[in-house]
């Protein structure tokens, strides 16, 4: 059986200085993303793109999608297996191609998690589950570039 399920999301403009878009440089790029019963979200456009340094921008959220998806589903197939996970930390990594016509796509993302697992004897299938989280992973699937892994596993 299959199931739908449904998402909304609410972002709205805070960028007007006084003159709307009359100009390419007359304009903002902050915007709050407001999910509801959520805590709003700042954004802004990369800094590259005139946005705001100091707010989250669509490529830092989708990376941070990518990172996270996989770890709730690692972590899921960990408590499966019985792998006592204590910790988990990923320095997610990805590369935009930016074309001479100004668009562009993500190219790469490469994840970088370091488990830490209860013992030594969980190691080698706390590594293998990172495969099998990348598949099952719901935003890894619906991208058009393989997402790669190179999980560490520690002991605690």
């Amino acid at each position: 059986m299959s199931k739908e399920h449904h998402y909304k999301a609410t972002i709205e403009w805070t960028g007007n200085k006084g003159t709307g878009t009359s100009g390419y440089r007359n304009y903002e790029r902050s915007h709050t993303i407001q999910i509801e019963n959520k805590i709003p979200v700042e954004g802004s456009s990369d800094p590259a793109f005139r946005g705001d340094k100091t707010k989250h921008n669509p490529e830092d959220l989708f990376l941070s999608s990518l990172s996270s998806c996989h770890m709730l589903w690692y972590l899921h197939f960990c408590s499966e297996e019985g792998i006592i996970v204590t910790a988990y930390l990923d320095e997610a990594t990805g590369i935009m191609a930016e074309t001479a016509d100004g668009s562009g796509q993500f190219t790469s993302v490469t994840l970088h998690p370091v488990v830490t697992v209860a013992e030594e004897s969980m190691v080698e299938k706390a590594r293998e589950l990172h495969h099998k989280a990348g598949q099952f992973c719901f935003i890894a699937r619906s991208v058009n570039f393989p997402v790669k892994h190179i999980p560490s596993v520690l002991v605690k």
